[in-house]
């Protein structure tokens, strides 16, 4: 291509506003592309355009006495299937106000070294494909997508701190894993929006805290009710923070803990019972049953509503299950109940239920199910509470399944502000 013919184009797809090609040069790159083909590189060397001004990077006024002048070398968009680079003479300006500062680059941020709109590139690919890809397919470092995507991600989202919470009523608050080793996240969500309103380092009631004193008062005073499993430290800071909020136990943490604390250890001591010494059985007999209690998908059976058992054979195995171990069966139908306590949709019902099920549970005997009642019993006016506002934390299950994909894609983030940014970029809520 004529040199012309290529500054016509180069004017026309935008150029670089203040600065003039001199020479632009075609070469081969050593190291491969990620296809195994040798990359092409076009490098291009600026000059300031004899009609353009310097201005100063702080106040924008002109300059015209230039300490000295450095050469850098910054990457742009590729070209015609070349990556480009730019050698650009940046100047060093004296000026009165602010004394020596570098001159203003409209294209090219401060110590950056790739162009604004190649920064922009990188940073929409990077919120599809992921970072590491997107780094490969432009031949650049991964550090200089991530910085891209992160600074483009902050200046959308801009700080949590700064965000409008004046519409939330309803918020869910849970954890999730940020690395091994017990090291955990607090998430809060607005129930209503579907939006990540905070992420925070941490599960305690100080993590839970930032966010209700981002909130202030009259904030917390607005918020009618938050779903939660809970957890100690949480109960804590929504008390002190939202007094007068409706607090809501969700029935999955709350089968989860009947799972590990009744179903799990009820089971296993039912096998252990079964294997002891017993002179009218033989060994084979059983080690059959026990594995009728421990075998594969067992667990499984248990933690299942009937009504969602895939096939015949599963519930006839289950019934099977039932009819040979008295515990068990109390431990299930007691689960099967506890169900429909965040089923009622008035305070009264779910207030009558709740006093069924916990006469139940004390009645039946089974040591582990009726301390799990008395426990579940200084929670009963947040079961309750769910007949008011039936809320639940399965979005937030969601939304801790995706962070976990995203987890696995990145093989782990070791920038937890960048990986907060990229789980509220995620979720921005309904319009």
């Amino acid at each position: 291509m004529a040199s012309d013919d290529f500054r016509g184009l180069i004017a026309w797809a935008g150029g670089w506003d203040g600065f003039e090609i001199v020479q632009w040069t075609p070469e081969e790159e050593l190291a491969p592309d990620p296809f195994g083909l040798p990359a092409q590189r076009l490098i291009i060397e600026l000059t300031p355009a004899r009609d353009t001004g310097r201005r100063c990077s702080k106040c924008g006024t002109p300059v015209t006495v230039v300490h000295d002048v450095s050469m850098r070398r910054v990457r742009d968009l590729p070209l015609m299937g070349r990556d480009v680079w730019l050698f650009v003479p940046h100047a060093r300006l004296d000026c009165p106000p602010c004394g020596r500062v570098p001159e203003q680059i409209g294209w090219l941020d401060r110590y950056q070294r790739v162009t604004k709109r190649l920064a922009e590139a990188l940073a929409h690919l990077a919120q599809v494909f992921g970072v590491s890809a997107v780094a490969t397919l432009f031949h650049v470092d991964w550090d200089t997508v991530k910085l891209a995507h992160r600074r483009a991600l902050a200046a959308h989202l801009g700080p949590q701190e700064a965000s409008d919470f004046s519409a939330v009523r309803q918020i869910a608050v849970d954890e999730f894993a940020l690395h091994k080793g017990h090291t955990y996240a607090t998430v809060v969500v607005d129930v209503e929006t579907k939006r990540v309103l905070w992420v925070a380092r941490g599960r305690g009631a100080d993590a839970l805290g930032s966010f209700f004193t981002t909130l202030g008062a009259a904030g917390c005073a607005r918020i009618e009710a938050i779903v939660s499993d809970l957890a100690g430290p949480f109960l804590k800071a929504m008390r002190t923070y939202c007094p007068r909020a409706k607090l809501v136990y969700d029935l999955f943490h709350a089968l989860q803990r009947y799972t590990v604390q009744v179903v799990d250890p009820v089971r296993i001591a039912e096998a252990n019972r079964i294997a002891r010494p017993n002179r009218h059985a033989g060994r084979t007999e059983i080690e059959h049953r026990r594995r009728h209690l421990t075998g594969r998908g067992v667990r499984w059976l248990l933690l299942r509503a009937r009504e969602n058992l895939r096939s015949p054979a599963e519930r006839v195995r289950l019934d099977e299950l039932l009819a040979a171990n008295h515990a068990l069966f109390i431990t299930y139908v007691l689960k099967e109940d506890l169900r429909t306590l965040w089923q009622c949709r008035s305070v009264a019902a779910a207030r009558h239920a709740w006093h069924e099920w916990y006469a139940r549970a004390c009645d039946s005997g089974i040591a582990l199910l009726v301390r799990f009642a008395h426990r579940l019993a200084l929670s009963a006016e947040y079961i309750i509470n769910h007949a008011v506002y039936p809320l639940h934390t399965s979005l937030l299950e969601g939304i801790n399944n995706t962070i976990k994909v995203m987890k696995r894609m990145a093989y782990g983030y070791r920038d937890d502000d960048y990986f907060f940014l990229r789980i509220r970029a995620a979720f921005p809520g309904l319009a």
